[in-house]
Order: C-alpha cells, then structure tokens, then sequence
C-alpha cells in the first residue's frame, strides 16, 4: 500500500522522525481547523501552511535517502486530481451564483412562504424541497435556502424552526449522498472511478430512508397551525429560466464527456461555464439595444466562490498524500479494512465523519486503494454522506444553518434529536445492505 501511494518501493517511515513530526504538524493544522470558530482563522490557512511544511520534509528526507523524484511525481499527480475538482466546482458554484443572482432562489422561497401552509406540512415541504434539490445544487447552498424559508415562516414559533432547520440539514446531506453533484465526497467517488454515475443512483432509497425516519420521528413535536400568508411576491431575472435550462444542460455534458470521451468531467463543466458567458454577452447585447440592467456579468458571479473552502480541500488533499507517502495510509488501511471487515469500517468512517470533515476522511479512503467492490464503495459513499448530520457541526451545511438561524438551531438543539438521526443513519444502511446485496 505504500508503494501504491508514493509510486513504487517507498520505504515506511511512520516511526521516523519525519513521518512522526509530519502526523503532528498535520494535528495541530487540524485543530485549528476545528477551532475556526473560537480563533477566527480561516479553515484554509493552517492546513496550506502544513501541506507546504508536509512536502518539504518528505522532499528532504528523500534527498537523504538518494530517491529524488520520487515525492516530486507524487505530488503531480495530487495536483492533478485537485485541479480536476477544482474546475469542475468553479464551474458548478459559479453556475448556482449566478441562479441567486437571478432571484431563482428568491422566488422559490417567496413563493413557499405566501403559499398559506401549515406548520408541518412546511415541515415535510422544506425537508422534501432540500432532499430533491441538494443532489444538483449541493447540500450546503441547499440548506441554506430551505433555512431561509424556515425562518421566515416561522418567526412568531422558535420550535417550528430548530425542528426544521434540523430536518432540512439531515435531508440537505442525505439528498447530496445519492448524487455525484450533491457533496464534495460524491464527486471524489465519482471522478476516482470507484462508483460509475448510474449506479450512485442505487443509494436513492437508503439515502430517502436517512432522511425519512428522523423525520417522521421529529414529526410528532412540529407545533400545530400555521403562519401568516403574507410577503410580497419577488419575480425572477430576465434570463433565469433559461440558465437552469443551461445549468442542467452542463451537468448533462459532464456526464457525457466522463462516461462516453472517457476524459473528466471538469471538461463539461468548463465548456457549460464558457456557454453561460456567451449567454450573458447575449443579454449584454439585449441591454444595449433596449437599455435596462439584464446582464449576469459571470466574472462577479465567479469572484463570489467559497474560496476558503476550496483552499482548505487543497491542503486536505496535500496533507493526506503526503502522510501516505509515509506511510500513514496504509497503516490505517491496514487497522481499518484489515481487522473489523470492510462493512464494520465504513459504517465506523460514517460516524467518525460526525466529527470530523468527511471530505479529509473520503480522500484518505480513496488513497488508500481498499480492494472492495462496488456495495462496499456505495456504503462508504453514503455513510460519509450522511454521517455527518449526527451532530450539527459534522457537516458545512450544518455549521452554515446554525450561522444563518443563530439562537434558535443549535448544536444542543440537534443534539436531542440525535438518537432519532442516528435511527435514520442505521436505517439507511440496513437498506443499503438490503436493496443492494448482490453488489457485495
């Protein structure tokens, strides 16, 4: 396994000074991720740093040992892989910018909250709308505009909205787990080649029962009645019809262009990109012409990327290849698929995942190369999908709701309603194993 991960015969260096001061930079960067809260440093900043010092002592201990090339190789081909996803989410996030900018969210949230319904019917509703939407335009933008209608509908009944907004989180990541588009780890599976798209579709009926029992246990406490139809209806922007056409259009091509050319989606999602630029040129020109404000101007919608976020995936994946290339990969390798059996660490990689961003924990199980097959590489999928709803902090689109619904979904609030998500979380993966057995 470690010739695997650094490109042949690498020597195991977990109890050489290097690998051990290389584990605890990494720790150290970790925690502060895990205290971006407490300290305000962003997430991306501490993990760039210890990808920099990673690779600089794996690069001095192979010079000592007369291997040189061999890290440098390495790290290419990590590169390479991230500038892949990279791409291919610069594209799709710019794609769902430009939709906000275009009031298509506005409008779906104003329309839900004039539509006159009841408190647990909007329960059932947002919960719905967050499990259908997530698995196009991810889990976190998807939680935060169902959140938003939460708390817009809600705002004379506290209770409506922390059991909502829990609902809408569980839903948000167990929607993104069926779908390569719907989670960073989803389309990590997907572009690795361990789960062909078609087939991340087996996972639609253990991610819906995820989601499905929680919510039916969490239904019995939604208060009674309703709120006030009121608000005003919001129109949507010139254009915007046609840019979910064109949103759809490009995810389409990226399938095509992985499953067909055999070349990486990031290729389909590029071109789509270049295509909403010639359509926004087209409403450039309109405005001209006719005078008015029609324009999209993609390059703001493209300024407004996450990019903390990227950056951090970017020194995530550098400081995971380079404690394999010491040999860390393929000692856990070892401890996790090696004893308990590969069902047992999946499900544990899941609720580790709670804790813990499952996308550091699907890039280290994707470097290590397990030989499993393909129910076994769908139950890892699913597990690191909606694992992360356990606690309210083990998700972004978790983190991001209780910034957005601040006092009233807190991380004590979930955290009652665990036992029932996890209900959820053993439900899916009893489905799973189930629906799907013929695949193990």
């Amino acid at each position: 396994m470690t010739e695997a991960a650094a490109g042949g015969g690498a020597p195991d260096l977990t109890a050489h000074w290097a690998g051990l001061a290389s584990l605890a930079i990494f720790a150290a960067a970790y925690l502060a991720v895990i205290a971006e809260e407490l300290i305000h440093l962003r997430k991306s900043a501490p993990v760039i740093v210890a990808a920099a010092l990673l690779w600089i002592i794996a690069s001095a201990v192979e010079l000592g040992l007369g291997r040189a090339g061999l890290a440098g190789a390495a790290l290419r081909r990590v590169l390479l892989d991230y500038a892949e996803l990279l791409l291919f989410l610069v594209a799709a996030i710019t794609y769902v910018n430009t939709l906000e900018e275009r009031r298509v969210f506005a409008a779906l949230r104003a329309r839900l909250v004039r539509a006159g319904f009841g408190y647990r019917a909007l329960f059932w509703l947002t919960g719905g709308l967050a499990f259908a939407i997530s698995p196009v335009a991810d889990n976190l933008t998807t939680a935060l505009v169902m959140c938003t209608v939460a708390i817009a509908a809600g705002r004379a009944a506290p209770r409506f909205v922390a059991l909502a907004c829990i609902n809408i989180v569980v839903a948000a990541n167990a929607g993104g787990a069926f779908s390569p588009f719907g989670d960073i780890t989803t389309l990590m599976v997907w572009q690795h080649g361990a789960v062909p798209f078609l087939q991340f579709f087996r996972l639609f009926p253990p991610a819906l029962a995820s989601w499905a029992v929680p919510a039916a246990l969490m239904h019995a406490a939604v208060p009674r009645g309703a709120p006030d139809a009121g608000g005003e209806a919001v129109a949507m922007k010139p254009g915007a019809r046609r840019i979910v056409l064109l949103f759809g259009a490009t995810l389409a091509l990226a399938v095509a262009v992985h499953a067909v050319l055999h070349q990486p989606p990031a290729l389909g999602m590029m071109t789509g990109l270049g295509f909403l630029q010639l359509f926004d040129y087209y409403l450039q020109r309109k405005d001209r012409r006719r005078g008015g404000a029609r324009a999209v101007n993609v390059l703001q919608r493209l300024a407004g990327v996450e990019w903390d976020t990227l950056l951090f995936f970017y020194g995530v994946m550098l400081c995971v290849a380079a404690l394999g290339l010491f040999g860390y990969l393929a000692l856990a390798a070892d401890f996790l698929y090696g004893g308990p059996g590969q069902t047992a660490a999946n499900v544990a990689i899941g609720v580790v995942s709670a804790i813990l961003d499952n996308i550091p924990l699907m890039f280290a199980v994707l470097s290590m190369h397990p030989d499993m097959s393909l129910g076994q590489w769908l139950l890892v999928t699913l597990t690191a999908g909606i694992g992360g709803s356990l606690l309210s902090i083990g998700s972004a689109a978790g983190i991001a709701v209780m910034g957005q619904a601040r006092g009233v979904y807190t991380f004590a609030a979930h955290l009652r309603w665990t036992p029932a998500i996890a209900a959820g979380y053993a439900a899916g993966i009893l489905a799973h194993l189930a629906l799907n057995r013929g695949l193990f």
